[in-house]
């Protein structure tokens, strides 16, 4: 396609075929083990870290999977035993050297933070969440039963971040760093752990850059006091969009108003600047998909990147437990270019955050539809 036409048929098809390829990776994952795994946490992913034609992707590693890898190539097998080759290369993310290494209490780096993608150095700064009983709990979340399992612990210090991202730094050429916290009683929800651990990772590697994600606090100088600490983007998740769901889905956190979401967004983009703001979207709670890409639209003009990801039920989740399904890949495809859409006609881009998830886009399929 010359620069400056409208893409043929023909090449749109192509596009289409591979964005659904990439659906269907996303939530039927490959038949094959990864050394960088992420079995369980804060958030909707349970997956192996691999990357696609040299993208971060975060795959469910899934013995019945369709898909499997050859050579470097990922293929379709079919009920005959046949293989189609996707036209999609992946190569697993090694095992970083970082992991190797102990804190003088003994503690593993790998339990303090965790390499996702091959160049994001990710951590739960508090493993624990006020909304974790199952009356509250996000009923795709397993924040807990991780430190449950021993591949954590509950608090991570500032010295100790510090430390271990200096290493993965030097020793991994790890480019970026998410910090999420589970919510805490207090009134910044989280924020004062995340401000004083940002600290303490710059002085040990000046320059890093990081995201932030946690709730909407309920004193809103925190934002201020997250982006003077040295954060450079910030993500405040809501999951859905729609109250219903919301009530549903997270039963505790659907208890702050969407209004404090919309408050928190707004100061968060006149501090850190637009599309340095986002928030996780999950599709397959039940929400209209219409809806949600209607409402992707007003975020977007609040300046606010709508990271798009899958729901998928994750090993010691409610939804797991209760039999909840994933969505198609269909619909996944649907809204994920619907998003993407907006997100190109806005001049939005994940990797313009320089850190979090937009940027290393891996449980996602927006960087393959564009956005």
């Amino acid at each position: 396609m010359s620069v400056g036409t409208e893409p043929t048929v023909t090449e749109r098809t192509a596009v289409d075929v591979r964005i659904m390829t990439r659906a269907e990776l996303a939530l039927r994952g490959i038949r094959q083990d990864v050394e960088v795994q992420r079995p369980d946490g804060a958030g909707p992913s349970d997956d192996g870290h691999v990357l696609v034609d040299g993208a971060n992707a975060a795959l469910p590693r899934n013995p019945d999977s369709p898909y499997t890898v050859r050579d470097g190539k990922v293929w379709l097998g079919d009920e005959t035993g046949g293989l189609t080759d996707t036209g999609l290369s992946l190569t697993p993310v090694r095992r970083p050297r970082f992991y190797d290494l102990t804190t003088a209490d003994g503690t593993r780096y790998e339990q303090i933070a965790r390499l996702h993608g091959s160049d994001v150095l990710a951590t739960t700064v508090v493993q624990t969440c006020i909304r974790y009983a199952e009356a509250d709990r996000c009923r795709f979340c397993t924040i807990e039963e991780s430190l449950r399992s021993g591949a954590t612990v509950a608090a991570k210090t500032p010295t100790q971040l510090a430390e271990v991202a200096e290493a993965a730094v030097r020793l991994d050429s790890v480019r970026q760093m998410v910090m999420t916290t589970g919510t805490t009683t207090g009134p910044d929800r989280g924020a004062r752990n995340l401000v004083r651990s940002v600290r303490a990772v710059l002085e040990a590697v000046p320059g890093l850059p990081i995201q932030v994600q946690c709730e909407p606090p309920g004193d809103l100088a925190w934002i201020r006091e997250l982006y003077d600490a040295g954060a450079t983007a910030i993500g405040i998740h809501v999951e859905s969009l729609d109250d219903e769901v919301r009530r549903r889905w997270m039963p505790g956190k659907s208890r702050v108003p969407m209004a404090e979401y919309e408050a928190a967004w707004d100061e968060a983009v006149r501090v850190f600047g637009p599309n340095r703001v986002s928030t996780y979207l999950l599709v397959g709670l039940g929400e209209d998909p219409d809806e949600l890409i209607a409402g992707v639209g007003k975020l977007i003009d609040r300046g606010v990147y709508p990271f798009v990801v899958p729901f998928r039920p994750m090993r010691g989740t409610l939804a797991a437990r209760d039999g909840v399904e994933a969505p198609s890949a269909e619909l996944l495809r649907y809204v994920t270019e619907g998003v993407a859409a907006k997100l190109r006609a806005a001049g939005m881009s994940g990797a313009d955050q320089k850190a979090g998830c937009a940027a290393c886009g891996a449980c996602s399929v927006l960087k393959t539809a564009g956005g």
